[in-house]
């Protein structure tokens, strides 16, 4: 083997490897000085005007959203696996907890996710398959709230307004570009066909060519066949709704935060604006974990647009941050809990 080549090659898999430590490192710096460079006393009157009671209802409101989409990813599997709901649920927590309180991509916790879901007796490959499913259904209705999130921005006016709906309207268009890819990949024979020899070709330039083990792109891909098939529409109808209802809950938490603090003025449109446009801005950055300052900057320029000011904005995006922490540290103990029992774990 060519040592030089065996060099680079470990150079870039250390510099992968380090890519969301460093991201998180950069979006944390953007945060700080984000809160830093504006009013920081008007930043925490704000905060402290939500209070308690608001910030309980704002952890209530998303634990209620992450549940929804347990049962978004139990439907997908309605019939093909004999899986309690609480499972799901259990492990869509996990999901997110992986996702925004470590220092991974924002798809780490689902791969730790699908592999959490063999605990329960569901099969390697059939796992891999509902959440590759589950995340193109997850994808597929943010871009579509993101669409009306820009339909209703068309309707602000003014430059800014123009220039971002135009910036998002062009990220839409890439995001409906890698759906339908993604989609092919699952359901189309030529680009599976193209996926396994790619595949193979990596691996021989990795210098991994080994034996596909169950659960690689053939097995997978059975069991794609397994979740997408036409008995199952109502069932794939069905997640792809209850994603979607999701994304819109998300709206509750600002206007939540928003009463608390006293502005009155804003409109269910101009929320669900922010709702919508935030949340797009943050998946834009997906390589920094649970968006780290990326989140923070979308606020305060998509506030600015319905007159609020950059320390309510922050304090609107400090609040959103609550539960993540709040429902993802329990959700860590879980996860750790439920490899310490792996053993205990009887397949039905």
């Amino acid at each position: 083997m060519n040592p030089p080549a065996t060099g680079r090659r470990r150079i870039g898999r250390a510099i992968l490897r380090r890519l969301p430590l460093l991201g998180t490192v950069l979006g944390l710096g953007l945060g700080i000085w984000l809160v830093v460079t504006h009013d920081l006393h008007a930043v925490a009157d704000a905060f402290g005007r939500i209070g308690a009671v608001g910030l309980i209802g704002i952890v209530l409101v998303r634990a209620a959203i992450v549940a929804v989409c347990g049962l978004a990813w139990q439907r997908l599997l309605g019939g093909l696996a004999k899986v309690e709901a609480g499972a799901f649920l259990i492990l869509r927590f996990v999901r997110e907890g992986i996702n925004v309180l470590l220092p991974v991509a924002s798809v780490g916790g689902d791969v730790v996710g699908g592999r959490l879901l063999t605990f329960w007796g569901v099969a390697g490959p059939l796992a891999a398959a509902s959440i590759l499913v589950d995340m193109l259904m997850q994808v597929a209705t943010q871009g579509l709230f993101a669409l009306l999130g820009v339909v209703l921005l068309t309707r602000v006016g003014g430059g800014t307004a123009e220039a971002l709906a135009t910036w998002t309207a062009g990220a839409l268009a890439v995001t409906a570009v890698i759906v339908a890819a993604f989609f092919a990949v699952q359901r189309s024979g030529a680009a599976r066909d193209l996926v396994r020899r790619s595949t193979g070709q990596m691996r021989r330039w990795a210098g991994a060519a080994v034996a596909p083990r169950n659960g690689a792109p053939g097995g997978v891909y059975d069991a794609l066949d397994a979740v997408w098939a036409p008995g199952r529409r109502g069932d794939i109808a069905a997640g792809f709704g209850l994603h979607l209802l999701a994304w819109g809950m998300g709206a509750v938490e600002i206007w939540i935060a928003l009463a608390c603090i006293g502005i009155a003025g804003v409109s269910w449109t101009e929320i669900l604006v922010i709702e919508a446009l935030s949340q797009a801005i943050k998946s834009a950055a997906f390589p920094v974990p649970s968006g780290l300052g990326v989140q923070e900057g979308g606020f305060v320029l998509l506030g600015g647009l319905f007159g609020l000011d950059p320390g309510t904005a922050l304090a609107l995006s400090l609040a959103k941050r609550v539960p993540d922490v709040v429902l993802g540290v329990p959700a860590l103990i879980a996860w750790q809990m439920l490899e310490a029992r792996r053993a205990t774990v009887v397949p039905e």
